[in-house]
């Protein structure tokens, strides 16, 4: 039932908002999956994790380990392997040391999107990764599904819902744009939109957590059309509260004149 849906994910944000120490925000950027000829799965080229109670951010990146082994621009793509796999250990190290943790993601589901895509990576190049439990895994994307309903915005949904909530995401690339970033060999410009969707993931959860994030779901679409559904509905909502509060305040006082 919707309502049950609903109340679950309201649930997961109030929990969220309540211990906020204890969650991380996690996006990364990868090489096509339409464009590779030879068959290799698409490299990641930036990872970037936001830690939702201070609002720090640590990254991983091609090229700033390519600065740290004095590899410039211009020759990272004869060093990917290498490059790479550097990240890579970085992120893992980084993975183990924040293992309580959960970690909010969008959609990262599977070997073509997702940890295991990274964890593969990290195998591919003879790395050890260490596998982040699922228990461990929030997705936001299906977060929203689940609190608003599978209507509350248009495809495709995150562009769509930061138009929608006048969110300006300066240095957000979609994915097709990050793909064609990492064609260009133009990693910085890659990183930083990397950066930017974490800090725009953080803004949604906070608009979720405090209820104003716009949506296009209608009432029944978010609450589900039953009893309960309408109940939940309308306690959630502070002017029909107040309207209740003042009609209890009109009777009481009725029944007080009676006696």
């Amino acid at each position: 039932m919707q309502y049950e849906k609903h109340r679950e994910a309201r649930k997961i944000f109030a929990e969220i908002d309540k211990n906020p120490q204890n969650f991380l925000i996690i996006h990364y950027s990868c090489e096509s999956f339409y464009d590779i000829k030879d068959g290799h799965t698409p490299r990641i080229t930036s990872i970037a994790v936001y830690d939702y109670s201070s609002a720090q951010t640590d990254s991983f990146s091609l090229h700033k380990v390519a600065e740290k082994n004095h590899i410039s621009a211009d020759e990272i793509e004869c060093h990917y392997d290498k490059l790479e796999r550097n990240m890579l250990d970085e992120f893992f190290n980084y993975a183990k040391e924040h293992q309580s943790y959960t970690w909010i993601h969008w959609n990262m589901r599977d070997i073509n999107y997702g940890f295991k895509a990274i964890e593969h990576r990290f195998s591919v190049l003879s790395g050890e990764p260490y596998k982040i439990a699922d228990t461990k895994k929030l997705d936001l994307a299906r977060l929203l599904i689940q609190c608003y309903g599978v209507g509350y915005i248009d495809h495709p949904r995150m562009e769509k819902l930061l138009d929608y909530n006048k969110i300006k995401a300066k240095d957000y690339l979609t994915g097709k744009g990050e793909a064609e970033a990492f064609e260009n060999k133009e990693y910085i410009k890659l990183h930083m939109s990397t950066l930017r969707k974490v800090d725009v993931f953080a803004n949604l959860i906070n608009r979720s957590v405090n209820n104003t994030l716009k949506v296009k779901s209608k009432w029944y679409e978010i609450y589900g059309i039953s009893f309960q559904g309408v109940f939940n509905y309308c306690k959630e909502q502070w002017w029909l509260q107040l309207i209740w509060t003042v009609l209890m305040l009109f009777a009481g006082a009725f029944v007080g004149k009676m006696i």
